[in-house]
């Protein structure tokens, strides 16, 4: 007969102090060493904790009433505005927020960390001004004592794992990934991996809404499913909610991304009841269990390319390979706090400060994260392209390039190989240039070989930010195998803009 024990039981045992409480990343070796069987009668309750950069958070301020009253339309707290379109002075602040006076080095994280810090922050207010709410503007100082409720709803936290992410470009990228290097340079991770709160529950036996768990170092509890929650694909979320007068700025840290933005790391752990075989067998797992896409983000599309899978325990481990190159591995997350989260959680439950609560409902198993719906997009770039482009043989010489470019209709000339394919450009400047100072050579020694390029089905907003981005004004257009199709120009973007805004 399968091992079981109650929730209750549980409980009875954290009054009495006799509870018997292990991190997720013990339990892996008790499993191992007793079976689910026998991991069901030594362990009761098996703490899991992740410590991350988690951008959807935020907090309802509740300001109090000024006198005479002001109903706040928009409000800024240390210059970084807040959401004010709740009631009269309750506010939204979103971790993501930036300053308006210090720009993404600052935002709506650090505000909240300030708060929990007990730092004084700087109120402003704009009022519409009505019969019952007549002031129209207000400027305070307020601490985190001052507010009536400073409550943290945090609609998307503690991914049950995270891809990968890598960058196959020419250039260094700067994401919520962190700052990426170019050609392959790096891989950075996020998630706790063994002591990832979901990942000892994926099948959500215990975990689920109304449960109580560790948030920012207080007590807290799940909301429900998480924005974005995808089981079926591995990717489940959690939206989670507490008292941030309770919370600790060791477990609640502001960052900046760099050329990215703000974002709030937050200290999320859940305490799973080991009530079953079934949980003693889930919360086994182990680094090596738990597998993640190597996304590269070379491609600026939303259904980007996975290079390869890899587990926690060879991300961790420093390098992993990608077609033959070995490639040095981060962690944007801390393991460390992670493990803090983890034993702090279990301290409190072997103290009795914390007892463990029956789900209301549980979790969605099913479902699946669904892209958006787009209803009006800006054409591709095979839809604007020019398709009657002139290339050049990388052999002739600059005037016989000369006389080609005065012959068509761009100032740019890609050069192909025998077959078409882009091998550089050319442009009316270099050609000028190497004329004026004699040097009447062939194109192959004047020729931009790096080139920046289109591909007919990428979106005209990414041809437009790549030249923005390059100081270019003309893009070749090539196809799966890099033959040049068309050009894409300045001039094209700018007419088919001008036709948008005049409609």
């Amino acid at each position: 007969m399968e091992a079981e024990k109650s929730l209750s039981e549980i409980n009875e045992r954290i009054r009495d102090g006799s509870v018997r409480v292990v991190t997720a990343e013990e339990m892996p070796a008790i499993v191992e060493e007793l079976g689910p069987d026998g991991a069901v009668r030594e362990v009761d309750v098996v703490t899991t904790g992740t410590f991350g950069a988690m951008c959807s958070s935020g907090v309802f301020l509740n300001l109090g009433h000024s006198d005479p009253p002001i109903k706040i339309s928009r409000a800024w707290l240390n210059r970084v505005e807040a959401y004010g379109g709740v009631a009269a002075v309750d506010l939204f602040l979103g971790a993501t927020q930036p300053s308006e006076d210090r720009g993404i080095e600052y935002g709506g994280a650090h505000v909240i960390e300030d708060l929990v810090s007990g730092r004084a922050v700087d109120v402003m207010g704009e009022g519409v001004g009505t019969d019952c709410y007549p002031r129209m503007e207000i400027e305070t100082t307020l601490h985190l004592e001052d507010l009536n409720q400073a409550l943290m709803v945090n609609p998307r936290n503690a991914y049950q794992r995270y891809n990968a992410a890598t960058n196959s470009s020419d250039r260094t990228l700067h994401t919520y990934m962190g700052t990426l290097l170019p050609r392959l340079g790096n891989v950075h991770y996020s998630g706790a991996g063994v002591l990832n709160p979901i990942s000892n529950d994926p099948g959500f036996e215990y975990i689920g809404t109304g449960v109580r768990i560790f948030l920012g170092g207080a007590q807290g509890y799940i909301v429900g499913p998480g924005t974005q929650h995808s089981p079926e694909t591995g990717f489940a979320t959690l939206m989670v909610a507490g008292d941030l007068k309770r919370m600790s700025s060791e477990f609640l840290r502001a960052a900046t991304f760099t050329r990215y933005g703000p974002t709030l790391y937050v200290g999320v752990g859940v305490p799973i009841p080991i009530l079953n075989e079934r949980l003693a067998l889930s919360t086994a797992v182990r680094d090596k269990d738990i597998t993640v896409p190597i996304v590269d983000y070379g491609v600026q599309r939303r259904d980007r390319p996975v290079l390869r899978s890899v587990s926690y325990a060879e991300l961790r481990s420093g390098f992993v390979e990608i077609n033959g190159k070995e490639v040095p591995t981060a962690s944007l997350s801390s393991f460390h706090m992670a493990r803090m989260v983890a034993g702090t959680l279990k301290r409190w439950i072997e103290r009795g400060e914390f007892l463990l609560t029956e789900q209301a409902e549980p979790l969605p198993r099913g479902g699946v994260s669904r892209p958006m719906k787009q209803t009006k997009e800006l054409p591709y770039v095979g839809d604007v392209m020019n398709r009657d482009v002139v290339t050049v043989g990388e052999n002739i010489s600059v005037p016989e390039a000369a006389r080609v470019i005065v012959g068509s209709r761009f100032d740019h000339l890609p050069v192909v190989s025998e077959d078409g394919k882009l091998m550089g450009i050319i442009t009316t400047w270099d050609i000028s240039k190497a004329v004026a100072n004699g040097n009447i050579s062939r194109v192959s020694e004047i020729m931009t070989r790096r080139v920046y390029s289109a591909t007919p089905d990428e979106p005209i907003e990414l041809a437009a930010r790549t030249m923005d981005i390059h100081s270019i004004s003309a893009l070749p257009v090539v196809d799966k195998d890099n033959r040049v199709i068309g050009m894409i120009t300045s001039n094209d973007l700018s007419r088919l803009f001008a036709g948008r805004r005049s409609r």
